[in-house]
């Protein structure tokens, strides 16, 4: 036998990929899988079959069975990593009762908080200023619309399960999951580390039924073993531990090599995000909870832009269609092209700012997207440059309200996700952060995170430090420049740091005057 690998699923929101990680941090092998367009049957609903991230499971890890093959016999355990707030409503056999329903998914349930909620409970979300918010979470609560609108499928429902858990499931035939994927509309108590009870204030917002919840264990421990079958169709080894880790920003923070509190993660992908270690439990704002870490005994204060870098797809949809075309000629990615326009917008965009409330975030969840300070000089690359500008600047007011509440002095910041690839973006970042920026060796930060975990758990490595002092290494730094951080900071808290507050009254209007069909 060789060295030990450790094969990762890493299970996104639109792609599968299965990699096999050394005890150095080296990519031996790695495939993915494309999957399926998402169904909607209705406007703003994002549905998956199951079985489509079932056959692509089986499918990339046969692909890579197939091309690394010798080094199968290698593979000491399996760890999975995948999307957050998606959650799967299993039968008693493990199958999906129902579609999976994305976190992008944008329904809403009914929720009304007189019925579901006792009135003391209502006064103290009333007293402390957060009934609106409350009241939007139940909404947002997919187990309520379910609840609400398929009370079939409801009652069909076994275990109600994160995606995590379900593929777990199809690996072991367990109903268990790791405490470190329990991120979403879910009644997790994170602070304790358990499932809430009916004496939590929360409780009745996340409402499912203790029954229809899973076994938890911590991250490190085995979640089970690789059945037959799963063995049968996956060509994964039959019997090999399936080791719990955490979810896709978790491993990725932990990827990035953060082991202590002074370095923070930014994470540049569909959700961009801000998130810290801690070794106390700091909610990053009231009614936000610090997640838990892949790491014993830690927190993930984390604050996220749910649309993030997926506005840079969008941008790409709408307005550079040209450009998407060129590329396909020249042989190179859009990305280098429109990194190459990124350039030629100064630092502000000649003006122009955007607030990247394209989904509605915790706190604002009246919000919407605004671009203001128009005028003859601008063109779409400056609507580019300031989409970029415009994520980092929600990402910046977010670091420093987590920075203040942690109370420590952050001393560089890791990036990862599909963004983070642009030096140029990462140059912005350092500018409009004025720290250091550093980039690992590699962009698949969340299986390596994963592996890591993994290896410790099987005693490869005496700890975290230890593990990440040998799998993880830095190939990119980028200084920010002292000029351009003032400039940044200026236009920072001269304008966007009150533009929320400013603009609301407005998005509290809009919200009230949408277009509902009515007849004219």
């Amino acid at each position: 036998m060789g060295q030990p690998l450790i094969l990762t699923f890493d299970c996104g929101t639109q792609s599968l990929r299965c990699t096999l990680i050394d005890k150095k941090g080296n990519i031996l092998g790695i495939e993915n899988f494309r999957c399926k367009p998402y169904l909607s049957v209705k406007r703003g609903y994002i549905e998956q079959y199951a079985q489509v991230y079932q056959e692509g499971l089986c499918e990339v890890a046969q692909k890579l069975k197939k091309n690394y093959g010798h080094l199968w016999k290698d593979i000491v355990a399996v760890t999975s990593t995948s999307v957050r707030d998606t959650c799967v409503c299993m039968d008693k056999d493990g199958n999906a009762v129902r579609p999976v329903i994305s976190w992008m998914d944008q329904r809403e349930a009914k929720f009304d908080m007189k019925k579901n909620l006792p009135w003391y409970q209502r006064f103290l979300f009333k007293l402390v200023g957060m009934s609106e918010t409350a009241r939007l979470q139940g909404k947002l609560t997919m187990s309520n619309w379910i609840r609400e609108n398929e009370p079939e499928n409801w009652d069909k429902t076994y275990k109600y399960m994160m995606f995590s858990g379900f593929i777990t499931h199809f690996m072991t035939g367990k109903f268990v999951d790791s405490k470190a994927n329990q991120i979403g509309h879910i009644p997790y108590h994170y602070k304790k580390r358990r499932w809430k009870t009916p004496r939590d204030i929360q409780y009745k917002i996340f409402n499912v039924e203790p029954e229809k919840l899973c076994d938890l264990v911590e991250p490190g421990e085995v979640l089970g073993y690789v059945t037959k079958e799963f063995a049968e169709k996956s060509g994964v080894p039959e019997g090999l531990p399936v080791i719990a880790t955490g979810a896709d920003k978790g491993c990725e923070l932990l990827g990035c090599g953060i082991v202590d509190e002074n370095t923070v993660s930014l994470s540049f992908g569909t959700q961009s995000t801000v998130q810290f270690l801690t070794e106390k439990y700091v909610e990053p704002e009231h009614f936000l909870p610090a997640y838990t870490a892949v790491m014993p005994n830690r927190y993930n204060p984390e604050i996220q832009i749910y649309r993030g870098y997926w506005m840079v797809s969008w941008f790409t949809q709408e307005f550079a269609k040209y450009e998407v075309e060129e590329a396909e000629r020249k042989g190179v990615s859009v990305e280098k092209l429109l990194d190459d326009h990124l350039k030629e917008i100064p630092p502000g965009c000649d003006g122009l700012m955007l607030q990247p409330l394209w989904a509605p975030m915790l706190k604002s969840p009246e919000g919407r997207g605004t671009i203001i300070g128009f005028n003859h000089v601008h063109t779409k690359w400056h609507l580019y440059r300031a989409i970029i500008e415009g994520i980092n600047y929600a990402l910046l007011d977010a670091f420093k309200k987590i920075q203040k509440k942690v109370g420590k002095t952050v001393k560089k910041l890791i990036v990862s996700g599909g963004g983070s690839q642009s030096d140029y973006v990462c140059q912005m970042t350092a500018d409009m952060f004025g720290l250091p920026v550093v980039r690992v060796q590699t962009c698949e930060t969340s299986s390596l995170g994963s592996a890591i975990a993994a290896f410790v758990s099987l005693g490869e490595f005496n700890d975290y430090t230890d593990a990440v002092i040998n799998m993880v290494s830095y190939r990119d730094s980028f200084e920010p420049n002292a000029k351009i951080h003032k400039y940044y900071d200026e236009i920072y808290n001269g304008v966007y740091k009150n533009l929320y507050k400013k603009l609301r009254p407005a998005y509290l209007n809009l919200k009230n005057i949408v277009w509902d069909k009515r007849e004219l």
